[in-house]
């Protein structure tokens, strides 16, 4: 339903409040400590969130960027007092992923979790689609967390268990979306790229297993980000987006970042090649509750 994108600035005269009950990131667990984690797409949005969370759980985080800047999400990792590396990187090109493993593996010495977050939308119906809005698409969401997956594995596979950390070698969170089983009608690049992620991330499981590198994704359902505003930021566009939740309120990018820290976690050693969807119950099809 959404990517990552900014936080956006609350100027809208009447718009829903944020949610105020969610845990904050100073009483994260520190699930995480003397690791080290890559987030793609972490300069702003979901993926500002997970780099977050990451470095509270306890990680040193590479944040991943490649427009803006990366400086606030830094000083807030370090605030939490862990260190940060800024890594300027389109993941659709194989080089600079390579280059942006390497540099954070100097850096750090090792990585121990890829967090394949940056994603972007293109829409258009069908007919309106151009090639390049297909393949810009597919070439960021999926190809993107394919070259990132693979050039995290090389490492975990290099390195192998460190137990003092984990007792996984190595875990890569791919960020999909309700829309890996939920048709997107004017969204056919991205819907195909969050499904084609799907499949992506069970392969790896099935094949990183052996050498004890975990492979999961999250699929976000309706995120308070700026790539879905129309959606949320007026009571009555809000009212309309909750038709679509269960739950009866928006996620928030810590919701996405909660849930990030635990896939990454030993708590979730026994967890491979599964979508953790965080949707308020999107997937539920809430269409159907009163007999469809």
């Amino acid at each position: 339903m959404t990517t990552p994108s900014d936080t956006p600035s609350d100027t809208a005269a009447a718009r829903p409040p944020f949610n105020t009950d969610l845990p904050a990131f100073d009483r994260m667990p520190k699930l995480l400590t003397g690791q080290v984690a890559l987030v793609t797409g972490a300069n702003s949005g979901i993926g500002q969130a997970v780099a977050i969370a990451m470095a509270q759980a306890g990680a040193d985080v590479v944040v991943n960027y490649v427009a803006g800047t990366a400086d606030p999400v830094v000083a807030a990792i370090e605030q939490a007092g862990r260190r940060a590396l800024a890594v300027k990187a389109d993941v659709s090109e194989e080089d600079q992923v390579v280059a942006m493993v390497a540099e954070a593996v100097k850096a750090f010495g090792t990585i121990d979790i890829m967090v394949a977050n940056a994603g972007l939308q293109r829409d258009a119906p069908l007919t309106a689609m151009t090639l390049a809005e297909w393949n810009k698409v597919i070439g960021v969401n999926l190809t993107g967390q394919f070259l990132c997956a693979r050039e995290a594995a090389k490492e975990f596979i290099r390195r192998g268990v460190r137990r003092e950390v984990s007792v996984a070698a190595g875990k890569i969170v791919c960020m999909s979306s309700v829309h890996e089983v939920i048709p997107w009608a004017g969204h056919v690049n991205y819907a195909s790229s969050k499904g084609g992620i799907q499949m992506m991330m069970k392969s790896l499981a099935q094949e990183l297993a052996p050498h004890r590198i975990r492979a999961n994704a999250i699929g976000p359902g309706a995120i308070r980000t700026p790539i879905n505003t129309a959606a949320w930021e007026t009571p009555e566009a809000y009212a309309k987006l909750m038709a679509l939740v269960p739950y009866r309120r928006i996620g928030e990018p810590q919701d996405i970042a909660n849930a990030a820290v635990f896939l990454a976690s030993d708590m979730a050693d026994y967890i491979n090649g599964i979508t953790l969807f965080v949707d308020g119950g999107m997937t539920c099809y809430p269409g159907f509750a009163t007999g469809g």
